[in-house]
């Protein structure tokens, strides 16, 4: 498990805004309601709630700083 910065990835970056699957499952109106992780995987739930507690990402802390 990772603590502390997350190294930033241009290259993920662009592709998570420009992937199929997210085109077709934000058209299709087919995304589950905030909070359904647990029901769907939740061991994938679990482990993203702790990563994203003990990880801080770069250009959110710039944003806060410059707000």
């Amino acid at each position: 498990m990772k603590i502390g910065m997350r190294k930033p990835s241009l290259k993920k970056r662009v592709a998570a805004r420009t992937s199929i699957k997210r085109q077709v499952v934000h058209r299709t109106g087919a995304k589950m309601p905030k909070g359904y992780g647990w029901v769907r995987d939740p061991k994938k739930a679990a482990y993203n709630k702790v990563y994203n507690k003990t990880t801080f990402d770069v250009f959110k802390l710039i944003k806060k700083l410059f707000k």
